[in-house]
């Protein structure tokens, strides 16, 4: 499809910057607008915006309600009700999709959401601050730490501590799909010393002696755990706590997720870790959170 249409934009081109152009030769500037909508509904909705800047016959055709109703998730109005608190009355479908496919903050700042440009596929994030911390507010164990490597510029920074355990649970309305869950760490405390990025590792300890375990849990009774050593210091690491399936016929209401990471071995103390956010992703869409 991209290929062919690659033809059509050369051609226009050429044939506009002639200025000699055959009228007795139909060209795109003659086919009507609603063939061209159902054109651009075929495409992606990068593609769709790309094209609309063809000419005034796409660009209008790229505004039709049926052209973005497939891009967008089934339950768009859920969403939008979820991150704005209401649905907006009288927005045009690609309204709706401009808005979604930003990365939208909603529940005092401590989640981000936004549909992926181009699979439509809906990505979550959930802050440090808005996640379960045993300790959090006991500053000899924690402290929140300003951070411009995350995606809410602060991460929470564990010194020291016996009982690690961080949970967390969301409701919101999973479009149909399969879905991973990671955890975003980083083993050292990163900072900036004359403008060049530096990591404290002087209190990592503890995490090499036993694992920490990553569990998931839906209303629906999946459940998933996996445990692994952490390691990598100076570096940002997504440790996958499991994946999840939303049906299709769950698709129209919420789903309650649940997830925690815990070393609670109270033999010996863990500390110099920071903890980020939880990562909500689809799985056919996990191999980007490498640039993440």
């Amino acid at each position: 499809m991209g290929s062919g249409f690659s033809l059509f934009t050369n051609g226009s081109s050429s044939s506009s910057s002639s200025r000699e152009r055959d009228l007795s030769k139909p060209g795109l500037d003659d086919l009507p607008e609603s063939c061209v909508a159902l054109i651009l509904e075929s495409l992606d909705p990068v593609e769709i915006c790309r094209f609309s800047k063809l000419n005034r016959a796409f660009h209008s055709a790229s505004w039709a309600d049926f052209v973005w109703e497939s891009k967008l998730p089934q339950d768009y109005r859920l969403i939008l009700e979820k991150i704005l608190g209401g649905f907006p009355e009288k927005l045009r479908k690609r309204d709706v999709y401009n808005f979604l496919s930003r990365v939208n903050s909603f529940d005092q700042g401590t989640k981000k959401a936004w549909v992926d440009k181009r699979t439509s596929d809906l990505c979550l994030y959930i802050s440090a601050k808005g996640l379960s911390i045993t300790g959090i507010d006991d500053r000899r164990y924690w402290n929140h730490v300003p951070s411009d490597e995350s995606r809410f510029g602060s991460v929470a920074y564990l010194q020291q501590i016996w009982w690690f355990q961080v949970d967390g649970e969301i409701d919101f309305p999973f479009p149909a799909g399969t879905y991973s869950v990671f955890f975003r760490l980083h083993l050292g405390k990163p900072g900036k010393r004359f403008g060049w990025k530096v990591c404290n590792t002087e209190q990592i300890h503890g995490w090499n002696i036993k694992p920490v375990r990553f569990q998931i849990w839906t209303e629906d009774g999946q459940h998933s755990s996996s445990q692994c050593m952490l390691t990598g210091s100076g570096s940002w690491n997504h440790y996958h706590a499991g994946d999840f399936v939303v049906r299709k016929s769950k698709s129209s209401s919420m789903t309650k997720l649940k997830f925690s990471m815990t070393q609670i071995d109270c033999t010996h103390t863990k500390g110099g870790l920071c903890v980020d956010s939880v990562i909500v992703y689809p799985s056919s869409c996990k191999d980007r959170l490498r640039r993440v």
